[in-house]
């Protein structure tokens, strides 16, 4: 069967047959999950892995393994990127670009909201590395313009951004961390390449978590890093092998799984969180509901110009937020109350802002103010999955009391 180039498939094509080929020896359709360690090689190939290439075979599923190539070059295609890097977690990917990109010395330009796991990382990590850390709103242009220095190397942000639903002008951004010599990584993760493309938009690179959107079933860890192939060779070679945070070609075999029905299942996603948003913003007992694909969203006309789709992700406000958490805990039939998100069941759960401020975000003054802008004193997030919006509204309905 001849291989295309895939270059003109639509989207949704290119979800189900980019990076895959039937198997030369056995004809099967559906991606091989190779589990080796270890393969047999021809003499003479280097053991130490700065020899590695692209024209060398599989050596040690550490520095390589089919299954997940098999998974990177899709996600490269689904991304307009050259290349891309899975690792065992989002964490890791995104640590892995820190680790690649930042030395003593370096400024890092960050997302003063972005997912905690990575803000924490820059606020205790980075620095003890004599890393300069500057967390900037990256959603207000003058901030982010006059927080970039003569030595930042990178900046980080992620649209929409967790867990406020806050965007961010991607193509803006990456203009002015262009015009200081720096490169620009947006974590895509609430967005999924469905709804954002932000190579397209100026970015150098782009991360998910493939825990949420991309495996879409809730039961395989995953991260990568797309981009140009330089720069994703050097990740593969200096971090990816070196750290060993690399992807289990089982979990790569699961997610390659998902990844055929992204498209039809973030349609879902919008459908689903559009009903429940509508839904709650009409409720007494909600004080203010945030999603991209609301007029009432104050960045709508952003979400319209950079979103292809907006995605199944929400948040909203009641009055004694931690006393409705402990009622929908109890209540809630068809929701999960968990952490996580992206998963073809739909998720619920309370993010005090205090506990953030105290935790992970340590805002303060004006970039306190902003926060509580789309936060107030809390929020519920909500990852609506792909079951019918009329049960999750009733669902809601009940549990609000």
């Amino acid at each position: 069967m001849k291989k295309s180039s895939n270059t003109n498939w639509k989207f949704q094509t290119k979800a189900v047959h980019a990076g895959e080929a039937p198997d030369p020896a056995t004809g099967a359709s559906a991606p091989n999950l190779v589990m080796s360690s270890t393969y047999v090689v021809p003499a003479n190939l280097p053991f130490s892995a700065e020899g590695l290439n692209d024209e060398m075979p599989h050596i040690y599923t550490r520095w390589s393994n089919p299954t997940v190539a098999q998974l990177e070059s899709k996600l490269a295609v689904l991304e307009g990127g050259e290349a891309a890097l899975c690792f065992a977690s989002g964490m890791a990917a995104a640590t892995g670009l820190f680790t690649q990109l930042l030395k003593q010395g370096d400024h890092l330009l960050i997302s003063d909201v972005t997912y905690a796991g990575v803000r924490e990382y820059a606020n205790e990590i980075l620095p003890g590395f004599g890393v300069q850390v500057s967390p900037v709103d990256m959603s207000n242009l003058t901030d982010v313009k006059e927080a970039l220095r003569d030595n930042t190397k990178l900046v980080w942000i992620e649209t929409p951004c967790n867990p406020i639903m806050r965007l961010t002008d991607i193509a803006a951004v990456a203009e002015l961390a262009h015009s200081v010599g720096a490169s620009l990584a947006v974590d895509s993760t609430f967005a999924s390449p469905v709804a954002t493309q932000p190579l397209s938009l100026g970015a150098d690179y782009v991360m998910h978590s493939l825990t949420k959107y991309m495996g879409g079933h809730g039961d395989a860890m995953g991260g990568v890093l797309a981009g140009r192939a330089k720069e994703i060779a050097l990740l593969r070679q200096k971090v990816g092998i070196h750290s060993g945070a690399v992807l289990s070609p089982f979990n790569a075999w699961l997610i390659l799984r998902g990844l055929p029905t992204l498209a039809l299942r973030m349609q879902a996603h919008q459908a689903g969180a559009l009903r429940v948003a509508e839904f709650l913003e009409q409720h007494p007992k909600v004080e203010k509901v945030m999603y991209p694909g609301l007029a009432s969203h104050p960045q709508h006309t952003l979400a319209k110009k950079q979103m292809k789709n907006f995605s199944g992700m929400l948040t909203f406000q009641v009055k004694n937020g931690p006393r409705m958490a402990e009622q929908f805990a109890e209540k809630l039939e068809v929701f999960h109350y968990a952490v996580s998100l992206g998963h073809h069941r739909s998720l619920i759960y309370y993010m005090d802002t205090k506990d953030l401020m105290g935790s992970s975000f340590k805002l303060t003054g004006e970039a306190l103010e902003r926060y509580r802008a789309f936060a107030g004193e809390g929020v519920f997030r909500v990852s609506v999955g792909i079951e019918d919006p009329e049960d999750l509204c009733q669902d809601l309905e009940q549990a609000l009391g």
